[in-house]
């Protein structure tokens, strides 16, 4: 049986609603702010959707500048909200391998998006801190 119209309607006010005000303490979008706020969190996802599933050692080496402290804090933080999932393979020696969810390879296109706005700005921001001395 087909949906009427006023269901449809609701159901893109739905998507539309983000909870609270525009951006305030309570809103829903702030979420993708607050999971993404580590500086090696975005990182991870990228080189994840770039390459597909890979093991801790082969991201630090993709990475590069990230200890494996900060990788496997990173890893727990992705799994954690979601983004990332852990794979252990039953196998001599044990392996394991991580692998975005289908909400963090839906991230990429926003972390993209940042990335060509830094590509940008960088310098303007850059400039700025360098006024006040950072």
């Amino acid at each position: 049986m087909g949906r009427g119209a006023d269901e449809h309607e609701h159901e893109h006010e739905e998507e539309r609603d983000l909870g609270g005000g525009a951006f305030a303490a309570d809103c829903r979008a702030r979420v993708a702010f607050e999971v993404l706020a580590n500086r090696w969190d975005s990182v991870v996802v990228f080189v994840l959707g770039e390459t597909g599933p890979m093991r801790p050692r082969a991201l630090l080496a993709r990475i590069g500048g990230i200890s494996p402290k900060v990788l496997n804090e990173a890893l727990r933080r992705l799994e954690y909200n979601g983004l990332v999932e852990r794979r252990a393979y039953a196998e001599a020696p044990p392996r394991v391998d991580y692998a975005l969810t289908a909400a963090g390879a839906a991230l990429l296109d926003p972390i993209r998006a940042m990335g060509a706005w830094a590509a940008r700005h960088a310098d303007d921001v850059l400039a700025a801190q360098d006024r006040f001395g950072r």
